[in-house]
């Protein structure tokens, strides 16, 4: 078979790293950096002035929560191809006075307005990648307010006050984020799409590698929202400029729409894997796929099969086909579908699902369990009380759907794009209703202590990006940032909560690092393999040892990721 080599123009491990793997990690000798350590407060996120936005937060006596929520402002400017006020928002919250997990769900829901028939009207098969009809109602500054009520401490304008000052001075663009503007800003003004020129470009280009970028519309609506609270956003102005602008180009989400939206607090939920909890939240998100797989993969003792290994990466695999087919069919929002969550993630099921698997062949095709009744910015903060955040932020398809409403300074996402039109599913379109996610956060608890807040960005590879991360740290012995810089490998080809159906074997695409005895392995098997196509994911972490009171920090190496603390 010929593998496919294009993409790997990323490198992603540099020889300048501080330190290697070592040889207990199967012989794998991939090169990665060093933990940070600190014992007041620790942030790990995707740009280092956000971290940096973070950690003054903290000094200034503000808690994890305020902290990540001035850093996701500074991101929703610095790193508008993956984030911003435009979209939605999980979190998992540790409470260090309640000694309890909190999960938000601050995702949007569809225009009341817009009915199913339309799309039927129209002859559509799936609903458009961009425009005004995948917009749905923009939930992270909800999120935002919903989670400073419970667990803030700063004034809003004080946490949000970075973000305008970088918005109004401006700051240096980096090389990756320029990339990606250059990949999204000339596609979208192609389209004809308002304002995109005037809210995204210098002198009409995207912006370039060191360039000062600015965003003076972003920094005024970041002050309405700071002074007026959430109903400066949801209610009055803001509100009726993104109603009329969506109505303008022939769309259907209403000022009403944005009125009556609220987030809501949900009850996260958990597995065990050989002695730690994994928590996820449940769905219209895909987190207890993370759970599914673990509970399946719990089932292999992988002190005996080596991690890199065609064993390793073909038993994932087939794991991951098993789940992604439940949530094709079950996952979806869970105030119109009856989702059965503890069937799904409970060890029984697990244990009938790995029957299906061949140690020794991959394949084709999977059916969902019989049951009765992509970019995104991640971050995680740790505060000295004890408290921490788990939070994932995102527009959906890197910048959004190209709706910019005039003057505001951030483009609507495009999520309603995940909705099946197949009448009779799960997740079909209905108005009102939260569409399937793919953005998760996730934590680890251990003896009812905190252990882990970590997440990894990518769409559909997110739920494989926790497993692996998981796997790298319990069964192969790695530590936190050694756990994100192993090289990942990606499953493509399954079916989707949007309609579309299995593919068959699917591909696998592995990173540079795995060997040519692992890649002939999985094709002796059965499997397709590739090369990695891009960046997959986009990992932080922090991990609290509890004997020595101090917290871990890691982040990305792939990306501009900074984990830092004091």
């Amino acid at each position: 078979m010929k593998l496919i080599t294009k993409g790997l123009c990323f490198i992603f491990f540099l020889t300048t790293y501080l330190s290697q793997a070592q040889d207990r990690i199967t012989g794998y000798n991939f090169a990665t950096r060093s933990e940070v350590i600190a014992q007041n407060g620790i942030a790990a996120t995707s740009h280092p002035l956000a971290t940096q936005v973070a950690l003054d937060i903290l000094k200034k006596g503000g808690t994890a929560i305020d902290a990540a929520i001035a850093a996701n402002a500074t991101l929703g400017l610095m790193e508008p191809t993956g984030s911003g006020i435009g979209g939605d928002l999980f979190a998992i919250v540790w409470d260090a006075k309640t000694k309890q997990l909190y999960g938000l769900n601050a995702s949007g829901r569809s225009p009341k307005a817009l009915k199913l028939a339309y799309f039927k009207q129209k002859g559509m098969k799936k609903i458009p990648s961009h425009g005004p009809l995948p917009v749905s109602v923009p939930g992270a500054v909800d999120g935002w307010f919903s989670l400073h009520k419970k667990f803030g401490k700063l004034k809003m304008g004080q946490i949000l006050n970075p973000a305008i000052q970088y918005a109004e001075k401006g700051f240096p663009v980096t090389e990756l984020i320029a990339y990606y503007m250059w990949r999204s800003i000339p596609f979208f003004m192609r389209k004809g799409f308002p304002n995109v020129k005037e809210t995204y470009t210098i002198n009409g280009k995207a912006p370039q590698k060191g360039q000062i970028f600015k965003n003076p519309g972003l920094a005024n609506t970041y002050k309405t929202i700071a002074s007026k609270g959430r109903d400066g956003f949801y209610k009055g102005k803001v509100a009726k400029t993104i109603a009329d602008f969506i109505k303008s180009q022939g769309g259907f989400l209403a000022y009403e729409d944005l009125a009556n939206h609220q987030s809501e607090w949900v009850k996260p939920v958990s597995t065990n894997y050989r002695g730690y909890d994994v928590w996820e939240l449940p769905p219209n998100g895909q987190g207890i796929a993370a759970l599914q797989m673990l509970n399946i993969l719990e089932g292999y003792d992988f002190s005996k099969i080596p991690f890199g290994s065609a064993e390793h990466i073909h038993l994932v695999t087939e794991a991951k086909k098993l789940v992604f087919e439940d949530r094709a069919k079950y996952y979806a929002d869970m105030q119109f579908s009856q989702v059965p969550v503890d069937k799904l993630i409970s060890k029984a099921y697990a244990n009938e699902r790995r029957k299906l698997i061949n140690r020794k062949r991959a394949k084709g095709n999977y059916q969902a369990g019989a049951i009765s009744k992509g970019e995104t910015i991640y971050m995680t903060v740790a505060d000295k009380e004890g408290n921490m955040i788990s939070l994932i932020q995102s527009n959906y398809r890197g910048m959004g759907s190209g709706m910019v409403p005039p003057g505001l300074g951030f483009m609507l996402q495009d999520r309603g794009e995940l909705f099946s039109l197949t009448a009779g599913q799960a997740n079909t379109y209905a108005p009102g209703k939260r569409p399937f996610h793919t953005i998760i956060p996730a934590f680890v608890t251990k003896d009812g202590q905190p252990f882990m807040s970590f997440g990894v960005m990518g769409g559909d590879f997110q739920p494989q990006g926790h497993t692996q991360i998981i796997m790298n740290m319990i069964d192969f012995g790695m530590n936190l940032q050694e756990a994100g810089d192993a090289p990942r490998m990606d499953h493509t080809g399954s079916s989707t909560p949007t309609g579309l159906p299995n593919q068959g074997r699917g591909m696998i695409r592995l990173e540079s690092g795995f060997n040519y005895q692992t890649i002939r392995g999985l094709m002796a098997r059965g499997h397709r393999v590739g090369y990695a196509r891009g960046i997959y994911g986009g990992y932080q972490a922090i991990m609290y040892d509890a004997k020595n009171k101090v917290y871990y920090g890691a982040s990305e190496s792939r990306k501009d990721g900074m984990a830092a603390g004091y």
